[in-house]
């Protein structure tokens, strides 16, 4: 079933009922208390107005005083337990929604703007806690005391308590009225809030590019008028804030003046005491501010369901791969995988990305793959690492299709350079060392060593331990690559996949690291896509994918003489060589 967004929300209320309910009743006491120190302030006055004596005064005094200490107390432990788990429950939200994060496709993220995604599990996750918190606990003692303050108020006089009762259903129109209208312009300044932030977050990522084009003015000038919207658009929810407060302000002024006036001539005719006038003015001060604490309550409200539906947004978005599907593994994969008319078409795509692929590797074996940009390489790797879910049955790894196995225990057991290398703001050792969190200081170096990142490290500051910059920006290319490479290593897979990832390296490096890896190689199954012929000749299998469909197939040796494209990119490479060795 579906959850809405407040079903959502009371699932996280009922996991914390216990506190929430001691809270509650922290709220009854402390209002008990605030609504006894009106009756205690009137019957003082009373009897004061009789005779003044020492012991009138002390003893009211000291009733106050203890009603007043009373409802402090009760106070503190309502907001320390509910403002407390109002701080746990955005916690476990917190965890859950970036828990869901990492659950959802890659797909999805190729359609979201990290900028929106990071506004929602920052501010929306803040107004929502502001909501659990605050405008709850608010509006249970603003509850209590009105009807409590309206049941003293009917003790003390029915006639100006149904006139003050009439106010109400003003009160309560101009909340619903606003209410309504900050609600949908304040989630119009969040959603423009994300905008904002993917903005930035695109260009501060981006900022290579912004500054080798001259960009910088430009992009000021567009963030200042994405800034100027935003200013605007939160003038709207304040013009709108404007007009609510004065106007609750100046209807309870009006009110009060009118029961002022009708409790005079009461006063003046004898039916009504003093005392008791004095009681009547401060429960309907006490029935009448939390009302306009309500106005900031149900600001608080809207605000919150404005940014619980943003996070349901998110949360109803379904992962395509479950981490708990499948059935465990019993023992090691040995890396033996069966393609089978694989046929495979992105969401929204008009024509399949791959067509009719078969191919077997034998366990142990290397396969080199090759083909122009944007023939179905990339893909082909993705849906073997489940990046992006394949057809049912279309691939088999020793003898079970993918789709059986647990995700997380499948990756584990395939180490991956995808196209576009990613490095952390961590140091070397711990951007290697991500793909095995247990790995020790010596495999770290064993592993950089075979992706041939040695030299370079001896020449870094803290060798292994320096710290990059974000995504390795004080990296060279190919020094990047090289640590990605190393990060697949260190897991020592039983599949390893290198998408182009040696394209940033020159021929010499090149070598080097391959040479590396044939050793690594032994045993393991190794899939290595490239547009170098020098990094897949000596692959136990070649094949050559063209607008999605293997058109050819073999060995290095046997592929020569078709004068295919293989054999063309062999002898433009070959020549270019040539060339390059002679100038």
């Amino acid at each position: 079933m579906t959850l809405s967004p407040l079903r959502r929300l009371f699932g996280y209320f009922g996991r914390h009922k216990t506190q929430l309910a001691l809270g509650a009743l922290c709220v009854t006491a402390s209002a008990t208390f605030s609504l006894l120190k009106p009756l205690i302030v009137g019957n003082a006055v009373n009897e004061l107005s009789k005779a003044v004596t020492r012991g009138t005064l002390v003893r009211y005094g000291l009733l106050l005083v203890g009603a007043a200490a009373m409802e402090g107390f009760f106070l503190f432990l309502q907001r320390r337990i509910i403002i407390g788990e109002s701080r746990r429950i955005e916690y476990e939200m917190r965890n859950d929604f970036y828990g869901h994060l990492q659950s959802l496709p890659v797909s999805y993220y190729q359609e979201q703007r990290t900028g929106d995604l990071l506004s929602r599990a920052t501010n929306d996750l803040a107004s929502v806690r502001m909501l659990i918190g605050p405008a709850v606990m608010h509006a249970l003692s603003s509850l209590i005391v009105v009807i409590g303050a309206f049941v003293m108020m009917l003790r003390i006089d029915r006639e100006m308590s149904l006139l003050a009762l009439a106010g109400v259903p003003v009160v309560v129109w101009m909340v619903q009225y606003f209410g309504q209208r900050i609600h949908l312009k304040y989630k119009a300044v969040q959603d423009y809030f994300g905008d904002i932030s993917a903005r930035v977050q695109e260009n501060l990522a981006g900022v290579r590019v912004v500054r080798a084009f001259g960009r910088e003015r430009k992009e000021q000038e567009t963030f200042a008028n994405m800034n100027r919207e935003f200013v605007e658009r939160n003038r709207t929810v304040i013009r709108l804030t404007a007009l609510f407060y004065p106007g609750l302000h100046a209807m309870i002024g009006a009110l009060f003046g009118i029961i002022f006036f009708l409790g005079s001539r009461q006063m003046i005719r004898g039916t009504l005491s003093i005392g008791s006038f004095i009681a009547f003015q401060l429960y309907l001060g006490r029935m009448v501010w939390p009302l306009i604490a309500l106005g900031w309550v149900t600001n608080l409200f809207q605000r919150g369901m404005a940014s619980m539906v943003r996070l349901h947004e998110v949360w109803t978005v379904e992962p395509d791969v479950r981490a708990d599907s499948g059935e465990p593994l019993d023992a090691p994969l040995r890396g033996e995988i069966d393609i089978r008319d694989l046929t495979f078409t992105y969401s929204g795509a008009s024509r399949p990305a791959l067509r009719d692929i078969n191919l077997h590797v034998d366990a142990g074996q290397t396969v080199g793959i090759v083909g122009r940009t944007g023939s179905g390489k990339s893909t082909l790797l993705s849906l073997i690492t489940r990046t992006f879910e394949p057809p049912p049955g279309t691939i088999v790894i020793d003898g079970r299709p993918i789709e059986s196995f647990p995700p997380s225990q499948l990756r584990h057991s395939i180490g991956a350079v995808p196209q576009e290398t990613f490095l952390f703001s961590e140091s070397i050792a711990e951007n290697i060392r991500f793909g095995r969190r247990e790995a020790s200081v010596d495999d770290v170096q064993k592993s950089a060593a075979m992706a041939g990142l040695s030299g370079d490290v001896a020449a870094f500051p803290q060798g292994l331990e320096t710290v990059i910059g974000e995504r390795g920006i004080t990296l060279s290319g190919g020094q990047k690559q090289r640590t990605a490479i190393a990060r697949a290593l260190v897991r020592e897979p039983a599949i390893l996949i290198l998408d182009d990832a040696l394209s940033a390296v020159d021929t010499n490096t090149e070598e080097q690291i391959l040479r590396a890896l044939r050793e690594v190689r032994k045993g393991r199954t190794a899939l290595i896509v490239s547009h170098r012929v020098s990094s897949v000749k000596d692959a136990d299998q070649i094949i050559v994918i063209d607008d999605g469909r293997i058109v050819e197939r073999g060995t290095h040796d046997t592929l020569l003489p078709r004068n295919g494209y293989y054999a063309d990119l062999y002898r433009t490479q070959t020549l270019e060589e040539e060339i390059e060795e002679i100038a």
